[in-house]
């Protein structure tokens, strides 16, 4: 085992630790060998782009509008594998307080947030950076505070104390929400409105929050190295700095900042079940020279420990087009995601027919 990988785990404080020790030059297990060091540099040179932009405005009661988001969210679902979306329902307040939530839970001092730093992935609340740390080829620049917020929301007590109320608000928020983009997601795929939130994809739900603290040689590192996410589906929202990228037509795309928008992307389960007509897209996060960077992903995804298992919904296969997945439970998913790590290679093959 690396002695310096050990030395920075145990000391509990993070990349942020590192920063705040005024260090210069980026330790060398953070180095990326897979990056092209001009490849890192955030810039809108693919502004050829547009970015999926969608208004859910009226969908709920306006048939002519919500036939357009389907449209949209399947034109979106199958080429991007990313959008962002307006108007949908949860208010601005909530979001601002969710970011500052983050905030207040990385600006404690560092014995407070050592309490909750564990290795232990069934713990309550997870804190540490980099939970591939032993495993991953290198670390990414980023600290995170992981907790499985659903089906059973945890009582406040057992949540960081500085931002439990808004995790809780939060996650019914983004649980309400997450049925109403299943409902878009299963129309989109010419399917009854009920039928992925009846295969239970919106009960679970995990939370991330990620701290991108400013980085001395951002072009030798990742806040997040390029992957997919394990899950149906996430909702992301993030604060105004930017560096989040999708891979799209082998160019990485710039995810613009839209005051008020949630970005969602589609999981790697959501691919399987959908027998891969909606992509599952890889993307990735640069880091900063100049200032940290906040995120709050919310994976929506069956309850952990469920038995249920998926492989290709019936009415999307044929004779043409024949299951390409074998069935898996999201628990036998995530825990091949989990082991093999943030490796730049996609989770999904593992189960390919």
């Amino acid at each position: 085992m690396n002695t310096e990988v050990k030395a920075f785990d145990d000391a509990k404080t993070g990349v942020k630790g590192l920063v705040q020790s005024g260090i210069t030059q980026v330790p060398k297990f953070f180095i990326n060998p897979q990056i092209d060091p001009q490849q890192t540099l955030i810039t809108s040179h693919n502004a050829q782009f547009e970015f999926p932009l969608l208004d859910l405005e009226g969908v709920g009661d306006d048939p002519i509008k919500r036939k357009a988001v389907v449209d949209a969210v399947r034109e979106a679902s199958e080429t991007w594998g990313f959008f962002q979306v307006v108007n949908h329902g949860i208010p601005e307040a909530v979001l601002e307080d969710m970011i500052d939530g983050v905030h207040r839970f990385f600006d404690q001092d560092d014995e407070e947030k050592k309490k909750w730093y564990t290795r232990d992935l069934k713990a309550r609340v997870v804190y540490n950076s980099n939970f591939d740390l032993y495993s991953a080829p290198s670390a990414n620049w980023r600290d995170t505070v992981y907790c499985v917020m659903a089906p059973d929301l945890p009582p406040p007590e057992e949540l960081p104390s500085v931002c439990s109320d808004i995790m809780i608000e939060y996650t019914k928020q983004v649980l309400k929400l997450g049925r109403s983009l299943f409902q878009l997601l299963s129309e989109a795929l010419g399917l009854k409105a009920d039928h992925l939130v009846d295969m239970k994809c919106a009960d679970g739900m995990a939370m991330l929050m990620h701290y991108y603290p400013e980085c001395p040689q951002p072009e030798l590192t990742l806040g997040t190295s390029k992957h997919a996410d394990s899950d149906f589906l996430t909702v992301l929202l993030t604060d105004q700095v930017r560096g989040l990228q999708v891979l799209y037509q082998n160019q990485w795309v710039d995810v613009p900042f839209v005051a008020g928008a949630l970005v969602v992307n589609i999981g790697d389960l959501l691919q399987l079940v959908t027998n891969d007509r909606f992509v599952s897209a890889e993307h990735r996060v640069l880091v900063n020279s100049s200032t940290s960077r906040v995120s709050v992903a919310c994976f929506l995804r069956d309850p952990s420990r469920s038995t249920e298992l998926y492989w290709p919904i019936e009415e999307l296969i044929s004779e043409d087009n024949p299951p390409r997945y074998r069935a898996t439970t999201s628990e036998e998913y995530i825990t091949h995601f989990n082991s093999k790590g943030l490796d730049g290679t996609s989770a999904l093959s593992h189960f390919r027919v």
